[in-house]
């Protein structure tokens, strides 16, 4: 294998979560008696820590910590983190790296609390060495971050790649200097990757897993 550790985004990577992302997000617009944004727009929420992603659709500073409130009163306690589902091909993916011998593991920013339980619900949780996510008082949010305190716990970067699906894992990942995978079935674009200079692209599972399983001679052939 071309990659000892192999560290995954949680959503739009390993699962479709943005049903119950969006209709939260709806949610807390609608308390706070702001306008909706459209569902376009919305699929922005799906990547960055929520403070960032209320930011990025216009929610102003004061009323962040609230709209985060209410956000998580429809996906914690309205079943929001149940309007999700595993992409199709990644469970076979996740088996083929571990039998290959991968050490796998995730790094999202979503709480990690939250990311073990929703990962074994879809008993995907053993496939992974670690776990690792944000805390919910938003001291640990920022993807980079995150991944920094993940190598902190697995003991260095050496032979690990990152697969996500929008630009925040591309630039989180480089920041802590390791080559990111982005995956075009999740919501960020092909052309946000690029920009973001991800290392390879993959279109799906199958391809990701081939570009995982690559020795680095044949990465150059």
């Amino acid at each position: 294998m071309r990659y000892q550790n192999v560290i995954f985004d949680l959503d739009g990577t390993l699962t479709d979560s943005g049903e119950g992302i969006k209709n939260s997000a709806k949610y807390a617009f609608e308390h706070l008696g702001l306008a909706v944004p459209e569902d376009g727009e919305l699929r922005k929420m799906v990547g960055p820590p929520l403070s960032v992603g209320f930011s990025v659709l216009g929610v102003r500073d004061a009323q962040i910590d609230e709209a985060i409130r209410l956000y998580r009163v429809r996906y914690n306690e309205g079943g929001g983190k149940y309007e999700n589902r595993v992409y199709d091909g990644i469970e076979a993916c996740l088996k083929a790296l571990k039998a290959a011998g991968a050490k796998l593991y995730v790094g999202t920013s979503k709480p990690e609390s939250l990311a073990r339980e929703i990962l074994a619900g879809f008993h995907l949780a053993t496939y992974f060495d670690y776990i690792a996510g944000a805390t919910w008082d938003g001291s640990l949010q920022n993807k980079g971050d995150v991944l920094e305190y993940l190598l902190t716990a697995i003991g260095g970067a050496e032979g690990t790649v990152m697969v996500g699906d929008t630009h925040y894992d591309v630039l989180g990942a480089h920041a802590r200097r390791l080559p990111c995978i982005g995956v075009t079935w999740g919501y960020g674009t092909r052309e946000e990757l690029q920009n973001a200079h991800a290392d390879a692209l993959a279109d799906a599972p199958e391809e990701l897993l081939a570009a995982l399983l690559l020795t680095e001679n044949e990465s150059k052939e």
